[in-house]
């Protein structure tokens, strides 16, 4: 899967529309962050390795800040 930065990809349209014609997937960052994903409409179907890799890319991307009680948030019926 390729990447390519939002400023890039604004130049680069056409050609990303190409390359997603082709079977390519392609990865869109703003300031180093996976914000967006261009890929083929036959593949828009669930693909567990491109999930898996999607999932694990925004694992990447975030950041534990402070602790949550699991129990208080069962009890406050958030989950």
């Amino acid at each position: 899967m390729d990447r390519i930065s939002l400023y890039d990809a604004k130049a680069r349209l056409s050609e990303l529309v190409d390359r997603a014609e082709q079977g390519r997937s392609t990865v869109i960052t703003r300031r180093g962050r996976v914000v967006a994903k261009i890929v083929p409409a036959k593949a828009a179907r669930w693909d567990r390795s491109a999930i898996l890799d999607e999932a694990e890319a925004l694992r990447r991307t975030i950041e534990v800040r402070r602790r949550v009680n699991l129990a208080k948030l069962l009890e406050a019926g958030r989950m």
